[in-house]
Order: structure tokens, then C-alpha cells, then sequence
């Protein structure tokens, strides 16, 4: 019997301590803070050192049963072979664009990216002599005439930062298999709960735990997910590399997982609310919300997503200082960076999350000077719709 979305996200997988317990079972995971596991046979450890870091347990950089059982949840709600997981979500974009990309290869990113994406695309991928391209936009088709000799991964967010853009992953996933390129997609917006990317013809989904998947505003971690070939890669590189999660992060990630589903639901039925208020005030001169017909994407985000998001975007009419004084306005909703936790946070594009790109570079990628990034919390709806009526009077 296969089970449903909620249920797999309760089942976090076999415990290794449970051999001490007898027939008890803990209900909740265990965490193994442990830096190092003792062993009473040398051969035993030697067996496990030869087969590989995921063999056993031996020293946590390499695997930890904590990290072990977020990973085999996460894998299973993506519908991958495996996971691994990391210290932050970009250590698990860096490490997964490292794993499938060499000095002299070429790698083509959307436009619409996190801030920190894009200065991998821009900064860090060239000075490991990886050549890199930022397409014309988020359709495949430019992603297409990106490409040239040497291509071998393309980059793309299920749902973009800060435009929420929808990519047609399928259209994409299509055109990197017909040519042999790997495509590695960010789900962190949609989470598993909304799209599975790998399905869709990705290689790797990458996912910043610190968002929706901890949901609470109090980790900072990150999952990839694809084949067990390539997560084998990945994991091999994130132990060199060195950014694995800390067994901490892991379980409250996993904690968090459990209620995704039902955090979602509540994510994304207030977003709904709150595009439609914002799209008919008159200090508002654009929405975007894949949500609202209105939305360039709306009908891909129909055919690809189970829903539409707790993340949206409006500009501001009066421009730059518009944008700033309603995210110094609001009282219910908290000014700060991050996104997909319980709590409603707002934050200026221009002035924090997207400082990486030129005036230039924003205003192509369509994130004009007076954009407010929202993420939508669980809060009551009538509360948000009355803090975003009294900061817009300000703005």
C-alpha cells in the first residue's frame, strides 16, 4: 500500500539505537549528538571505512544516524533514490553544481535566482574555472540558446526568487535530456509538498531545510536529492568539502517535515488572500502570485504545482522609499530575511535579499526599486489583510 503525503512524513526510518531499547521504539528521532561512534572490533570499522561514508556509522562529518533518518524522509517525499544533507541550502546548491560540473565545463542559470545563487552563477563557479551563462529568461527555450559545447547542467527554481516565476520544468527537464545535460532544480519555494521536480525530468532537487521543510524560523540546513549514483557523488564531495548538517539541524528539520503538509495548506490559502487584497489597492502598481490569473505563469503553475505558494511579490507605485517604509511599517509581520517559516516576514528586494545584482541586472530579471518580497505565514488571514492595510497607509 502506498501511503499518503503525511503518513510517509511521519515514518523517519530505522533506528540505529533502537537494538539498546529491547521492544521499545522511541516515537520520536532520537538525536545523536555525537561527533564519533566507538567500535569493539577493529575489523568492523575497517569494513565500514573501506565500503564508504554511508556504510555505517563511524564519524559524523562522514554520517549520522540523525542526519541518516531526515534524509531517507526527504528522498521519499521527493521520490529519490537518496539525500543528502547539509549545514545551509546553499551548501547543498554549491556542492550538488560541483558534483556535476568540472573546470572548463559550462553551466547555464535562469535569471531568476536567489541572491545567493546567483553569485555562485557569477563569482564562485568561474574561479573554479566553470563557465557559466544567465539565460534570457526562466523558459526553456532560452535556457536552449544558452547553451553551447561543453553545457553540462542547467539551474532553475520550481518557483523563482523574489518574481515567483514558474519555469515549465517538464519543457526544460526535456530539452536537457534530449542533450545530455544534468538539471538541477532549487524546490525550496514549492517544497515537496507542492512539486517534485525529479519527476519532471530533474537530477538533482536541492532544498534550503531552513525554509518550509524546518518551517520555524530556528535551523539553518539544506537537503539534495536525486539517484543514488549522483547522491553518491554529492556525498562523497560534501564530506571533503566539509558542509554537513549538525545532527541538531537535521532532527528539527525532520521534526519540522512532519507538519509540512499541514503548514502548506495554511501557506498557501493566506497567500491567496493576500495577492488579491494587494492586487486591487491603489498604492500597489503590480502582484506577483502564480495564484492569480494575472500571473505570467499561472498556467504552467496550474499544470505543475498542487499549489500555489506561500510566497508573493508587489511593487510598490511610489518606487524605492515606498518599499522601505512598508516594510518599516508592518507590526504583525516582522521585517527580516528568510522565508517559509509559521511567521509573515517582508522584506525590500533591492535593499537586502537582491544587493548581489546591479540596479541593471534587477530591473532585467524584473525586480523593480520599490518590490517587497512576502512570505506568508499561518496567521490568522484577517489579521495579515489589516497589518498590510495600515503599512500600506505609510508606504
Amino acid at each position: 500500500m502506498t501511503h499518503g503525503f503525511t503518513t510517509r512524513s511521519l515514518r523517519w526510518g530505522p533506528d540505529e539505537g533502537r537494538r539498546d531499547l529491547g521492544p521499545a521504539e522511541p516515537v520520536a528521532v532520537p538525536i545523536y549528538q555525537a561527533s564519533t561512534f566507538a567500535f569493539p572490533c577493529a575489523e568492523e570499522l575497517a569494513e565500514i571505512i573501506r565500503s564508504g561514508h554511508d556504510a555505517g556509522y563511524v564519524y559524523s562529518r562522514w554520517h549520522n544516524p540523525t542526519r541518516a533518518a531526515l534524509e531517507s524522509v526527504v528522498a521519499d517525499l521527493e521520490g529519490a533514490g537518496a539525500a543528502v544533507s547539509f549545514s545551509s541550502g546553499m551548501a547543498a546548491i554549491t556542492t550538488s553544481l560541483a558534483a556535476v560540473a568540472r573546470s572548463g565545463d559550462h553551466v547555464v542559470f535562469s535569471p531568476d535566482l536567489y541572491g545567493g545563487s546567483f553569485a555562485v552563477a557569477r563569482k564562485i563557479l568561474p574561479r573554479w574555472g566553470v563557465r557559466t551563462t544567465i539565460a534570457g529568461s526562466h523558459r526553456a527555450e532560452d535556457f536552449v540558446a544558452a547553451m553551447e559545447d561543453g553545457t553540462v547542467a542547467c539551474f532553475a527554481e520550481t518557483i523563482g526568487n523574489p518574481t515567483v516565476s514558474v519555469p515549465d520544468l517538464s519543457a526544460l527537464g526535456a530539452e536537457c535530456r534530449s542533450r545530455g545535460v544534468r538539471l538541477v532544480v532549487d524546490n525550496t519555494f514549492a517544497s515537496p509538498y507542492l512539486c517534485n521536480p525529479l519527476s519532471l525530468g530533474a537530477d538533482i532537487v536541492a532544498h534550503s531545510t531552513t525554509k518550509y521543510l524546518g518551517g520555524h524560523h530556528d535551523l539553518i540546513g539544506g537537503v539534495a536529492c536525486g539517484s543514488r549514483e549522483l547522491m553518491d557523488e554529492v556525498r562523497e564531495m560534501s564530506v571533503d568539502l566539509g558542509g554537513t548538517a549538525s545532527p541538531f539541524d537535521a532532527w528539527l528539520a525532520l521534526r519540522g517535515t512532519a507538519t509540512l503538509a499541514l503548514r502548506m495548506e495554511r501557506h498557501c490559502s493566506n497567500a491567496l488572500q493576500v495577492a488579491g487584497y494587494l492586487e486591487g489597492h491603489p498604492k500597489v502598481a503590480r502582484v506577483w502570485y502564480p495564484g492569480l490569473p494575472s500571473h505570467p505563469d499561472h498556467r504552467t503553475a496550474m499544470s505543475m504545482l498542487r499549489g500555489f505558494g506561500g510566497m508573493l511579490a508587489f511593487e510598490l507605485a511610489d518606487g524605492l522609499d515606498a518599499g522601505r517604509r512598508f516594510t518599516e511599517g508592518v507590526r504583525l509581520a516582522k521585517m527580516a530575511p528568510s522565508l517559509g517559516g509559521v511567521h509573515t516576514l517582508v522584506i525590500h528586494a533591492a535593499s537586502v535579499t537582491h544587493t548581489q545584482l546591479t540596479p541593471e541586472e534587477r530591473a532585467s530579471a524584473g525586480i523593480g526599486e520599490g518590490l517587497v518580497r512576502v512570505s506568508v505565514g499561518i496567521e490568522d488571514p484577517e489579521d495579515l489583510l489589516h497589518d498590510f492595510e495600515q503599512a500600506l497607509k505609510s508606504a
